[in-house]
């Protein structure tokens, strides 16, 4: 019951809102080059269901890589900063800093410091994005585990690894895992930049900019629930392991 209760929900949560958005669309009479409506959709998907196809596994590739690559750096720095207070002083208001910068703004000056690297740039981006919240929560984790359990395990010889990896870890894993699921939602919103921000004819990014170009709306909005499918996806993943290294850590309902 309480599986199909996950499946089911959030399932009708969605054609609830397919539904409204279908219902306002068609209240206020706006024709598709305004709003398209979720019946409009379908036509879009099927007449460019290839494109879908190779430009969506464009962007989730580099989007997984970038992500990734945001996780084995997000889980070191957050290790720097967990076990260091001078490290964590010194870095928390780098990191603070670099994350208040728009996005957007660094699309162009990375474009222009690997020019015609766009694989690159694009995985750069969507880890640049992605990895402030894992070594945040990671860091957060460390430095407020209970020092006796250090104290103790460093009296035995015990690394600083392996204190990690035997105490650290597994009592950050729940706030590791929170800051994945944001990180993944991030990672896609870098992987777009950069395809929308420089063009360069690949991923979801590139499609959504031919509809602005033809002024093709459906096209647009198809492009857009096609992101936030695959961001679904990639969120359920995570979900699914956080279920095997940290089901331990869910509360079950009073």
């Amino acid at each position: 019951m309480d599986r199909a209760q996950k499946i089911l929900v959030p399932l009708a949560a969605i054609v609830i809102f397919l539904v409204l958005w279908e219902f306002v669309v068609w209240v206020n009479g706006w024709p598709d080059y305004k709003m398209a409506a979720p019946s409009d959709l379908p036509p879009a998907f099927w007449k460019f269901h290839t494109l879908f196809l190779t430009m969506g596994w464009q962007t989730l590739w580099r989007t997984v890589l970038g992500l990734a690559l945001a996780v084995v750096f997000g889980t070191f720095l957050g290790m720097v900063m967990g076990f260091s207070k001078i490290a964590r002083d010194g870095l928390y208001p780098l990191l603070v800093g670099f994350n208040a910068i728009p996005k957007a703004t660094l699309v162009p000056v990375i474009a222009l410091i690997f020019i015609g690297q766009h694989d690159f740039n694009t995985v750069l981006m969507a880890f640049l994005i992605s990895f402030f919240p894992i070594a945040v929560s990671v860091g957060i984790g460390l430095s407020t585990l209970e020092p006796e359990y250090r104290d103790i395990l460093a009296a035995l010889g015990a690394s600083k690894f392996t204190i990690f990896r035997k105490i650290a870890l597994p009592k950050t894993l729940p706030e590791f895992f929170g800051a994945l699921k944001v990180a993944v939602t991030l990672a896609f919103i870098g992987t777009n930049l950069v395809e929308i921000v420089s063009p360069h004819g690949k991923g979801l990014g590139a499609l959504f900019l031919s509809g602005q170009t033809n002024s093709d709306y459906p096209l647009m909005f198809a492009v857009l629930i096609a992101l936030a499918v695959l961001g679904i996806v990639l969120y359920y993943a995570v979900v699914a392991l956080e279920k095997i290294f940290a089901g331990w850590a869910e509360r079950s309902p009073g």
